[in-house]
């Protein structure tokens, strides 16, 4: 940089973002450079989207360039496709396979970075699929065909599914949505004009780099939720996300909701402190709980432990709503604490403080404390003689994995059966939490969850396709129970992951198993999860 800033001369430094410690020192040398340079004198950096602060003067000082893939599928799809040219066409020594294949790479990338608008549904987490990943692929590929007689299908789908953008994959059923793609897009029937999409079948044997953009500009549909396997439910689901993104947005800019009362912002959060802590409940007197019984079965252990989590809920939520409501009331100083705890309850979002020592919640405050009370009127009937309820309410629980640990332990114990031997068994019945009568001879009832991406058949029971604008279908109550994994039901059966929330990712519960009368991969594609709150 001082030779160049002398001399002349253009300097380029690449992914800065790794180089958090050393920023600030590139910022000072910077502003010292910026004064009395040669009129040649260039510095190019490049970084790309992180959680760390590029610092603020090298932003302002910059001409910034983003490079991002566009969101239409098309202009995805002519992108990936432009990374190549006759030469790359012509240089198979199996020219027609190799064609076809780099096609169906090309659309399998544009699937999976379209299919990033989605949102969870979509992925469960953020990937940063890019170009490099293309190209590798593509090299890998016409290796492969060189010295192989036959397309080696398993090991590409591997490679390109496990390694190349599988590399980038952290989440284990993302990573079945990855291969369950490349399962559709790279087989034998591919030679055949195989439909990649719906109304979008593979391209004839072409010779012409030219032919295949031109089939793409006039053969490709219009860009539809159902081109990435989804249902058009995911559409609305997208709209609504970005909808409430900018209301949100909105709110914060404005400083809060609109009122038409004229009282000020401090009087109605301590009108509204003062609902809270007389609605709050009782904390659980937890050496009573376990003075009843000496020998604890797991579910009496589960019971224990969640109101255990409920009380250390409930005592944050009184202690800082009454240290606010004094705070307010002049007796004490408005801490940083405070001043967010204020902010929070006039927006009608849950605190963070309270957040932190809950259960995974999207619920405005007025609907999770709402919440918050049905949750401990389950444990405060459950805890009266320890008697489990003939069908639980599995969303109240603050951890659900240990009602379900419970049942397996459970299980074993009563057949002596290895914990490692044991599975989750799961069997949706026709029934509502009302129509239950009693508890079932193994395992238990659950309700309370809903089926997201797909639609519930009860008289057929099996899984069907949404209803258009019903983004959550209620499921009847589920007898789940453990059994032996040489036991295991696996026909027919659709492998649900369970998650809490519809931000999925680290909110997995458990694997419920699903009726289907289509291909598993079709669910798969659909993005389809049991949530336990809708």
């Amino acid at each position: 940089m001082n030779k160049c800033y002398e001399n002349g001369g253009w300097v380029v430094l690449q992914n800065i973002h790794l180089m958090q410690k050393w920023l600030p020192t590139l910022e000072r040398r910077l502003e010292i450079l910026s004064e009395g340079s040669h009129k040649d004198f260039r510095v190019f950096l490049t970084a790309e989207p992180s959680e760390h602060q590029i610092p603020q003067s090298i932003l302002q000082a910059s001409i910034k360039i983003t490079n991002e893939p566009p969101q239409n599928l098309k202009a995805n799809l002519l992108r990936a496709w432009s990374n190549f040219n006759q030469e790359t066409l012509d240089s198979s020594s199996k020219p027609n396979e190799f064609r076809s294949i780099l096609f169906s790479l090309c659309f399998f990338h544009s699937l999976v970075l379209g299919r990033r608008k989605f949102g969870f549904q979509g992925w469960s987490r953020y990937y940063s699929f890019n170009m490099g990943d293309l190209t590798i692929s593509a090299d890998v590929l016409y290796n492969y065909l060189e010295i192989n007689d036959k397309v080696p299908w398993e090991d590409i789908r591997y490679i390109f599914g496990e390694i190349m953008y599988g590399g980038h994959i952290t989440d284990n059923w993302d990573r079945r949505v990855c291969s369950t793609y490349l399962k559709c897009l790279m087989k034998d029937e591919l030679f055949d004009e195989i439909e990649l999409a719906p109304n979008f079948h593979a391209p004839p044997a072409f010779q012409r780099f030219e032919e295949f953009v031109e089939y793409i500009e006039t053969s490709l549909p219009d860009e539809s939720p159902l081109m990435f396997g989804l249902h058009p439910n995911a559409e609305i689901n997208f709209l609504t996300s970005e909808a409430e993104t900018l209301f949100n947005t909105l709110i914060d800019l404005r400083g809060g909701t609109t009122s038409h009362t004229s009282m000020s912002k401090e009087e109605r959060v301590s009108i509204r402190l003062q609902d809270l802590l007389n609605a709050l409940p009782n904390d659980f007197n937890i050496r009573e709980l376990n003075s009843r019984m000496e020998k604890k079965p797991p579910y009496v252990s589960v019971a224990i432990q969640e109101c255990e989590r409920m009380n250390i809920l409930l005592g944050e939520i009184r202690r800082s709503s009454r240290e606010l409501a004094l705070g307010l009331k002049g007796e004490l100083t408005i801490s940083e604490q405070m001043d967010i705890l204020l902010n929070s309850i006039y927006l009608e979002r849950v605190p963070d403080t309270w957040a932190k020592v809950a259960y995974p919640s999207l619920k405005s405050l007025t609907f999770w404390f709402d919440d918050l009370l049905k949750r401990y009127a389950q444990l405060e009937e459950w805890t009266t003689d320890y008697i489990l309820p003939k069908s639980v309410w599995i969303s109240g629980l603050f951890n659900p994995m240990s009602f379900i640990t419970a049942i397996i332990q459970t299980t074993a114990r009563k057949s002596q059966s290895p914990l490692d031997q044991m599975c989750i068994q799961t069997e949706v019945s026709k029934k509502t939490k009302d129509e239950i009568t009693a508890m079932p001879r193994e395992g238990c009832y659950i309700h309370g969850l809903f089926l997201e991406g797909a639609g519930w058949d009860i008289k057929q029971g099996c899984l069907r396709e949404s209803v258009l604008k019903e983004l959550h279908t209620p499921m009847p109550v589920i007898h789940i129970k453990a059994v032996t994994l040489d036991k295991r039901d696996t026909k027919n059966i659709y492998e649900c992951p369970v998650y809490i929330t519809s931000q999925r990712g680290p909110t997995y519960v458990f694997t419920a198993q699903l009726k289907t009368r289509n291909d598993p991969s079709h669910w798969t594609l659909r993005g389809v999860a049991l949530l336990l709150q809708s």
